[in-house]
């Protein structure tokens, strides 16, 4: 499935560190689910865990309660993502103001889908950020945060072409950036060309992957469609046949996680960011696979998959 590709000695390779995405809940079991994940995960010593934004700013409250909860409660270092719609600049910066207050120094920072929904057409806010660069620029204004960008292996589904979508990226580095991650993937050899394409445009902020991990295979090819990113045939035939087999589907989905990770750091990746879909089971796995160990091993999930 992955090439055959040169692998680093372990001496000349930098530790392995990861990052974790999580999303606000909306319910009492979901805040449940979400927080023993957390707790999961933690463990591991992840770099920094993310908690996402919904569209129009929908789950803006959500967020901040979230990642105000993860100060106060943990020793985690939480990224806010933080978007430019359906906000004048004043109100998206009192938002980042707040964050600093609360303790948060990590922005993760995105022009957002359109308030209306995906597919709809992008406006930006009268008197709001235009783009994710402005926002980038604005939000280093404020504070001096560390800000996070996104990036898209195979383009942006609005980007009219990947040369134009990697303008993009430069142009959120000229305004500050420190990192991107990227859209998920599953053919590491698009990451890899890709990020032979930002450095040649002299991009040399880190380009972090971004990782999957298939909970559920319909739901995931769903999620990959709205989002412009491909699922390959040989996937399609992994799960094929497993809708109704929940134990078989988990280790297809281990197995499959496990060969694109390990495959990456063969091939010198030591960075990983996992959209966790407030899960944890399969991706402590993979952490334990990349080598990364807890003092002592926490309970299993309690909650159901």
């Amino acid at each position: 499935m992955f090439p055959t590709a040169f692998r680093p000695s372990r001496e000349s390779r930098r530790p392995i560190r990861v990052s974790f995405e999580f999303f606000p809940p909306k319910s009492a079991e979901m805040e449940e689910t979400l927080w023993s994940s957390i707790e999961r995960l933690a463990p591991v010593r992840p770099h920094f865990v993310s908690v996402t934004y919904g569209a129009g700013g929908s789950t803006r409250e959500r967020t901040h309660n979230t990642v105000a909860r993860l100060v106060r409660e943990t020793d985690l270092k939480p990224a806010a993502h933080l978007t430019c719609v359906a906000a004048t600049k004043d109100e998206v910066d009192d938002v980042v103001r707040a964050y600093w207050e609360a303790g948060v120094r990590h922005i993760v920072a995105l022009r957002g889908d359109p308030a209306e929904g995906v597919g709809t057409a992008y406006r930006p806010h009268p008197g709001g950020y235009e783009r994710s660069c402005d926002l980038v620029a604005g939000i280093k204004r404020v504070g001096d945060f560390e800000v996070s960008v996104s990036a898209y292996p195979e383009r942006h589904p609005e980007a009219p072409s990947l040369d134009v979508d990697i303008d993009a990226l430069k142009a959120k580095v000229d305004c500050g950036a420190d990192r991107a991650i990227t859209q998920f993937f599953f053919d590491n050899d698009l990451y890899f060309r890709y990020l032979d394409r930002v450095q040649a445009r002299g991009i040399d902020i880190p380009i972090i992957p971004g990782i999957l991990p298939v909970q559920n295979f319909k739901q995931a090819a769903n999620f990959a469609r709205r989002t412009g990113a491909s699922v390959p045939d040989w996937l399609a035939a992994r799960f094929e046949g497993l809708e109704d087999d929940v134990g078989t589907r988990k280790l297809v989905a281990a197995a499959v996680a496990a060969e694109q990770v390990l495959d990456l750091v063969d091939r010198g990746v030591t960075d990983f960011h996992f959209y966790t879909m407030n899960r944890a089971d399969l991706v402590y796995a993979i952490c334990h696979l990349l080598g990364l160990r807890a003092a002592s091993a926490p309970a299993p999930e309690r909650v159901a998959a």
